[in-house]
């Protein structure tokens, strides 16, 4: 990763892109990529696609989401405590001890979730965190003087911390799921630029927003495009660490390379394309087993109009909706060639159907 590729990591990973609020985030990853691009859409509800060779009969889409989980607030009381709900899948066992940011149309308000001292709890009738009990403390003596620091019913809420190198192989943070990979597909976009790749299909690099609470950006989107084929890349859970049972979720890990993932929604013929990609150029891959569906945007994609070619490309991580996800580099790396190759392997006319 360069100098100008991890300058571009940092400042879009460290930027708050909650669900339904992804804009100044969606702003800054089109901003990058306008130089390996030759025009963009942009729909009502924010999701971007940078387009290459826009005047190509047909449509390619690699895509990724650009939303992370949050909160709401839900209820203020006379004390100046604040409530809250969920905006996606946020975990209210991770969050006593938390410092948030709470965004107002006045700026920032720093926070955090307040949780009882370990010598007032009751250890035989202790309570566990919920969304019953979890609470924002912002300092504030009363309702009076929350609502005057700008804070009110339906503010977005997003933790703190930030992106940062564990040890020399790992990237920790929160909400890489999935801005990893709206990066990666990013670097997909200006790697073909800089390659001087001039590509006989017009490519939409499509970053969608909404996907966590039920794909629906990209849902959006994939109507208003219709493309012929579809590669989406989102995270997968990693299943080495501690209280995972790989009988259930598979047996991935960290640093063995891309995950591909097997289901209905993903087409067996696509799927196969991508494989013999990974073969000949040599990078490694795991696989993966889902049942009804990916729960990804391959799903909104795969199923949207008469019936999108669509495949899964994913990245394993740790700790997934945690403030502390986790990937490895090489994987990312593994992931932005593999996509890169694929792009390189598809030919204009493509038939993806079984029964021709």
């Amino acid at each position: 990763m360069d100098k100008q590729s991890k300058s571009f990591l940092y400042n879009y990973l460290n930027n708050a892109s909650p669900t339904g609020f992804e804009h100044k985030g969606q702003q800054i990853w089109l901003d990058y990529l306008k130089p390996y691009s030759d025009d963009y859409i942009v729909d009502t509800y924010g999701s971007v696609a940078a387009v290459i060779n826009p005047k190509g009969t047909y449509k390619v889409v690699i895509e990724a989401h650009a939303d992370e989980i949050s909160w709401f607030v839900n209820y203020i009381t006379e004390e100046g405590y604040i409530y809250v709900r969920r905006n996606g899948g946020s975990d209210h066992q991770i969050a006593p001890s938390m410092r948030v940011n709470i965004h107002t149309e006045k700026g920032i308000v720093k926070g955090v979730f307040g949780w009882p001292a370990i010598h007032v709890r009751d250890a035989a009738r202790e309570e566990t965190p919920s969304l019953r009990n979890i609470f924002i403390d912002i300092g504030a003596e009363s309702k009076k003087e929350v609502e005057a620091m700008g804070v009110h019913v339906g503010c977005v809420i997003t933790f703190e911390d930030g992106l940062m190198e564990l040890h020399k192989n790992y990237l920790t943070g929160r909400a890489l799921d999935n801005r990893m990979g709206g990066f990666m597909i990013a670097e997909v976009a200006r790697r073909i630029s800089q390659n001087k790749k001039k590509l006989p299909f017009a490519l939409y690099v499509v970053n969608a927003v909404q996907e966590e609470i039920g794909l629906r950006g990209a849902e959006m989107i994939s109507r208003r495009i219709k493309p012929d084929l579809a590669i989406c890349t989102d995270v997968t859970h990693d299943t080495q660490s501690p209280m995972y049972n790989k009988k259930d979720s598979g047996n991935l890990k960290c640093g063995l390379g891309p995950v591909l993932c097997y289901g209905p929604a993903v087409q067996n013929n696509v799927l196969k394309m991508i494989i013999d990609v990974a073969n000949k150029k040599k990078i490694p891959f795991q696989r993966q087993a889902v049942s009804r569906s990916t729960g990804t945007d391959t799903d909104s994609f795969a199923y949207s109009a008469e019936g999108v070619a669509s495949a899964l490309i994913s990245l394993p991580l740790k700790y997934m909706h945690t403030t502390v996800e986790t990937v490895h580099k090489q994987d990312v790396e593994s992931v932005i060639k593999l996509i890169y190759e694929v792009l390189m392997a598809v030919k204009p006319g493509m038939d993806f159907r079984y029964i021709k």
